[in-house]
């Protein structure tokens, strides 16, 4: 079947008439979003599934080639054997909002490779450079404008921003990754929500081995941007600063301890929606993932492939405010 508005919906009717009891499809760069989408409105149960996960399956039963043919068996197996959990789709307007987020992300990105270049290349190169870094400005200011108005057309994103903006070291950047690419906020616990965003410390034992636990997978665009916003937190929001002096007070290393500071400003944040309650230092307080003598045994390690300050440098732009 052809993946277009005529093969998707002769797809809904023949699964309709077969009365499945759930449906997984692997995540192909926005390409399964239509098909999921209608499937979904069609009533019909459905799993979006990470294809690395069905991949490192397929290896694990011994299947190592790879066809259409073949990756649909794989698939048929996995949710039979793993049973994926079928999630509520985004509905259009977050899809849109999604879909700004990203734009604004990649223009960013751009802005820095360009404005690295600026000044390096000779002559009529430059100039043509600093025209483009005009029109990078211009576009990322546009976006800007149709990201608040997005967030101001939806009362429930303007409610869970004017709560997250009260938070201190909170900016429009963290604002908006946090409201477009973790849509469940408020909903989850402390432990699934910090697993979620890839800052939740996993072990690594074996036997009497007991190995440094480091973070792992997650979602990498909203930690990008955690990263940042609790670097400033450190400085800028009291409860985290003082965490912070603690855990470097009992000798571990600042990207230990910056990691943990994210996890517990995840958890915080979480609290403040959740509660739908304004920012209280009293009450984050009470949130905190870590017991007040925490501090000298909390102990984590960033994974080889996880965050430095440049690799997240791109995730933000200039924007009127001064923080994340």
């Amino acid at each position: 079947m052809t993946n277009n508005q005529r093969g998707i919906g002769a797809l809904v009717k023949r699964l309709k008439k077969l009365r499945v009891s759930r449906i997984v499809l692997e995540a192909s760069g926005s390409y399964e979003i239509a098909a999921a989408s209608e499937l979904a409105a069609g009533g019909l149960p459905v799993a979006v599934v990470n294809p690395r996960q069905v991949r490192d399956f397929a290896r694990a039963t011994g299947r190592l080639a790879k066809t259409d043919a073949i990756d649909a068996r794989v698939l048929a197996h996995f949710a039979e054997i793993i049973q994926p959990q079928t999630r509520p789709l985004p509905d259009a307007q977050t899809r849109e909002l999604m879909a700004l987020v990203a734009r604004r992300r990649q223009v960013v990105e751009m802005l820095t490779a360009e404005s690295n270049r600026h000044g390096r290349a000779v002559g009529c190169v430059n100039r043509a450079i600093a025209a483009h870094l005009r029109w990078l400005r211009k576009q990322l200011a546009d976006l800007d404008v149709a990201l608040e108005k997005a967030i101001r057309n939806s009362p429930l994103w303007s409610e869970k921003a004017q709560l997250l903006r009260g938070v201190p070291a909170v900016g429009s950047v963290t604002v908006l990754t946090l409201l477009a690419h973790r849509p469940e906020p408020g909903t989850l616990s402390r432990r699934k929500i910090a697993a979620l965003v890839g800052v939740a410390p996993f072990n690594h034992d074996s036997g009497k081995l007991k190995g440094t636990r480091a973070i792992w997978g997650g979602r990498a665009q909203v930690r990008a941007v955690l990263y940042m916003c609790t670097l400033g937190a450190t400085r800028r929001n009291p409860l985290l600063r003082a965490f912070y002096a603690r855990l470097i007070a009992a000798g571990k290393k600042p990207k230990v301890a910056l990691t943990a500071c994210m996890r517990k400003f995840l958890v915080m944040l979480n609290a403040v929606l959740r509660q739908r309650t304004p920012w209280n230092p009293e009450l984050a307080a009470l949130s905190s993932p870590f017991p007040p003598n925490a501090a000298a045994r909390h102990d984590c390690r960033i994974h080889r492939h996880s965050l430095t300050s440049e690799t997240v440098t791109a995730h933000l732009a200039p924007c009127s405010n001064s923080t994340a």
